[in-house]
């Protein structure tokens, strides 16, 4: 991936968008760190705990392949607003819930909000990535994590003092409403063009730089897209789990009282943040693959040791040590959703995300289910096994060359050379100096130094 000089609207769309990150990660904190007050006041076991946050997931993978369609109809910026205020908007209902059955259709309209904010602003990533031509999408995914870090610390002190969840989200959900309709004023609003490369012939008969085509209402993911979502499948799973089952698992196998169980996810969200904010530099010097596999070994081993704790130390070290361990794997994932040739990116990112984040459809339940059944420590068992999947998969990351007409003329027209019209033609047949980041899409590790890392 090439580097490009970047003008001032780009860089105020970067900050922006990295505001609008943080507060999604704001909204999961505060909504993570409110579970123990719900599970308690609707007197809910695991099980029932975990059936009604399936529903949550089963909204947001609902949702995310309509987010490519309304910023097509309406324009990326004031779909990215509207997607916005109402997921900070419905972030006050579940706490409201009077029961098990009002609470599982609130999470899940609260999930359809989730899954549209978070492929809207993914989007909008990519489309920033691509213009400064290097990698920038672990650092907005890290700002997210910073948003749950924050989320996270606020609801453990009004957990340490005994606060009422409904009166928590209802002042954080007007709050992070306006922080997010006020940054979305500085977003890109540039609507995403086709990154198909080349017709079946491979000669490349369509205009790369045409607006992508309307994506449709639904579909299925494609092959590419569900190879790169099943990483993200694996480290989503641990997230969710960790996300939502941490303060439990320190209330009831360690003992803690409500802050310190509270603290295990605020250690979790913490080491992520750094992780994310760390992890462009350190993929460009290890590659994406060898970072993969040290954070998939790095995860298991920090779930091991929340399996055999006994005490809330250990247990919130290995809380952290997952964060550490998953934080770079999912801005990977979008980074190869990025890549993939597509009329739709927006699509594809949609279907790599929808697939992902579908692990949090299997970990609230299998989690609550397994402990209904054995123990919380079995459940995390059960995580351990999972993570080792990120060290056995990890090569499905690795960017590949292309040799198609659009990445030469995409090269060129980026690099502003007097090639430009000769590329479009197809005379220009092959491009890998650029490496696989031409397409300048993806997250974390996309950047050429990464690609040439990989390749070498």
């Amino acid at each position: 991936m090439q580097q490009t000089a970047v003008d001032g609207a780009t860089r105020r769309a970067r900050i922006a968008i990295s505001v609008i990150f943080a507060v999604q990660g704001g909204v999961s904190g505060s909504f993570a760190t409110a579970i123990p007050w719900i599970r308690e006041h609707l007197q809910l076991r695991h099980g029932w705990l975990g059936l009604a946050l399936v529903f949550l997931t089963l909204g947001a993978s609902a949702a995310m392949p309509l987010a490519a369609r309304f910023a097509h109809r309406y324009g990326p910026r004031r779909a990215l607003a509207g997607v916005s205020l109402l997921c900070c908007a419905l972030l006050a209902l579940p706490a409201l819930a009077p029961s098990l059955v009002w609470l599982c259709p609130v999470l899940f309209v609260y999930g359809c909000g989730l899954g549209l904010m978070d492929v809207s602003m993914n989007a909008h990533g990519v489309q920033i990535e691509e213009r400064y031509g290097r990698s920038v999408m672990s650092g907005l995914h890290g700002m997210w994590s910073v948003g749950t870090l924050l989320g996270g610390a606020g609801g453990a002190l009004v957990a340490h003092a005994g606060g009422d969840g409904r009166l928590h989200l209802g002042l954080v959900a007007p709050a992070m409403a306006l922080t997010a309709l006020i940054a979305c004023r500085w977003t890109l609003d540039v609507p995403e063009q086709s990154t198909a490369a080349t017709s079946g012939d491979g000669e490349g008969d369509g205009d790369p730089h045409a607006p992508a085509e309307a994506p449709p209402r639904f579909a299925l993911p494609s092959r590419a897209a569900l190879t790169v979502g099943l990483m993200g499948f694996f480290a989503v799973f641990a997230e969710g789990a960790s996300m939502d089952w941490s303060g439990i698992y320190l209330r009831d196998v360690t003992d803690a009282d409500r802050g310190l169980a509270a603290s295990a996810f605020t250690a979790f969200a913490c080491t992520m943040a750094v992780a994310r904010l760390l992890g462009d530099a350190v993929v460009r010097r290890l590659g994406a693959v060898r970072t993969v596999r040290a954070s998939g070994l790095l995860a298991a081993a920090g779930a091991a040791l929340v399996v055999v704790a006994r005490s809330p130390a250990p247990a919130i070290a290995g809380f952290a040590l997952i964060g550490i361990g998953v934080a770079v794997v999912v801005p990977l994932c979008f980074a190869a959703a990025g890549r993939i040739p597509s009329a739709s990116p927006g699509q594809e990112i949609a279907g790599v995300a929808t697939l992902a984040y579908a692990s949090g459809l299997a970990a609230p339940a299998a989690v609550g289910w397994i402990a209904e059944v054995t123990s919380l420590s079995v459940s995390f068992g059960m995580i351990t096994v999972l993570l080792f999947g990120l060290v056995v998969g990890a090569g499905v990351l690795r960017p590949e060359p292309r040799t198609s007409v659009p990445s030469g003329a995409e090269s060129v027209r980026k690099s502003g050379g007097a090639d430009e019209e000769a590329a479009l033609r197809g005379d220009v047949r092959e491009e890998t100096a650029a490496g696989p980041g031409s397409g300048g899409t993806g997250s974390g590790t996309a950047s050429g130094t990464a690609s040439a890392s990989e390749t070498s």
